[in-house]
């Protein structure tokens, strides 16, 4: 089971031409609607607080130790604040040595395009000055998506929350090698074995390696289901257990 830092920008000082708000507000809602995205396609993860900055996200983030990637949610700008910005386009930042990290951004790059108006303006970029990238011990990716003093890029941002929130899941779930499940509205489901444990997996596969064991009459939220599969979350741990032992509560 893959976990991941979610670091959606701290930035509220940085207003969209729009008015309609600022980086972090909509960082912050695009964060929001990929959350159940995530937990339906068991990606656990923890997530920065608006309160932080960039540099406490990654510090955290290495401090825990645990996670199998960050990723960084910004939106772009190209002027000073005054007038709007001509540039557009969306940009995965990766660390340049990092193998992982530029096989995610051009997964990432690739999945874009096809939601984005102008698709040969998404590509990939390495840097050594973004600390969010160079910083992590993790393999990370930092997403400029759109330029928020860009007035058609800010109504794109803006309109378009829940399809960028799904390319990104899709994204992850691809670099993870994962299937992506659509989210549902979580129900409380019961564990409806009659004798042992039912086991909680990192994979939909009878074969793959075990998260937990769940006891019978034991209580699960379920995510979403892939094929015989349900993710469901048990006691803070997420995977995917046989749908033919839980029944809803």
């Amino acid at each position: 089971m893959p976990t991941i830092y979610l670091s959606p920008s701290t930035q509220e000082g940085n207003p969209y031409f729009t008015g309609s708000g600022s980086e972090e507000y909509w960082m912050n809602r695009l964060a929001d609607a990929l959350e159940p995205y995530l937990r339906s396609s068991a990606i656990a993860f923890d997530r920065n607080t608006p309160d932080m900055t960039a540099g406490s996200s990654v510090r955290q983030a290495n401090a825990r130790g645990y996670y199998d990637f960050y990723l960084a949610l910004h939106s772009n700008a190209s002027g000073d604040g005054s007038t709007e910005g001509r540039q557009r386009g969306i940009i995965a930042f990766y660390y340049p040595t990092s193998e992982k990290g530029r096989r995610a951004a051009e997964i990432f790059a690739d999945n874009f395009k096809p939601i984005y108006p102008l698709p040969q303006q998404v590509y990939t970029r390495s840097t050594t000055s973004l600390g969010e990238v160079t910083q992590s011990d993790f393999p990370a990716v930092l997403l400029e998506i759109g330029y928020h003093d860009n007035t058609a890029d800010a109504r794109w941002i803006e309109g378009n929350i829940p399809e960028i929130a799904e390319v990104i899941a899709l994204s992850l779930t691809e670099y993870f090698g994962i299937p992506f499940v659509t989210p549902i509205t979580p129900w409380i489901g019961i564990v409806n074995v009659s004798h042992g444990t039912l086991n909680l997996r990192t994979y939909p596969n009878s074969t793959a390696s075990l998260a937990a064991d769940l006891p019978a009459g034991a209580e699960v939220t379920v995510y979403g289901q892939f094929d015989d599969w349900y993710t469901v979350q048990y006691r803070g741990r997420t995977g995917y257990a046989s749908a033919r032992y839980i029944v809803r509560k």
